[in-house]
């Protein structure tokens, strides 16, 4: 089983491990794919919350580390000004839970999948970023 984005204890000579955003990004397309095929059936309860639970989780291990490399910018780059506002809106969806009912909470997991594929887009931006 491969660390999705596990942290290694840093210190003199260690290296941190990178969020693993392959796995990340397949985590969000279990839900958001079935956007485009209308025939799909929704997962199940038991699905959706193991789903959602490990959705949030990548979120909770990812804002963190685009927070970071973001506030190494520049305050004027505008990369850093675009990182930061979606960690914020991560951070707001994570402050949330989802309304009573499957529906509802099948369009929470998803708007965790969305900010999830934003975070990853914008920490790959961040670390390829070249001052």
């Amino acid at each position: 089983m491969r660390r999705t984005a596990a942290r290694a204890t840093t210190g003199p000579g260690q290296d941190q491990v990178p969020p693993d955003l392959e796995v990340m990004r397949d985590s969000a397309r279990q839900l958001l794919d079935p956007d485009s095929v209308p025939d799909v059936r929704p997962p199940s309860r038991t699905e959706l919350d193991a789903l959602t639970l490990k959705l949030r989780g990548h979120v909770e291990l990812l804002a963190p580390e685009v927070e970071e490399a973001a506030l190494r910018l520049p305050e004027n780059e505008v990369l850093r000004f675009c990182a930061l506002a979606c960690v914020g809106e991560a951070r707001g969806k994570l402050r949330i839970s989802a309304s009573a009912g499957l529906s509802s909470d099948i369009a929470y997991a998803r708007r965790i999948a969305r900010v999830l594929n934003a975070l990853c887009d914008h920490y790959e931006d961040l670390t390829s970023h070249k001052k």
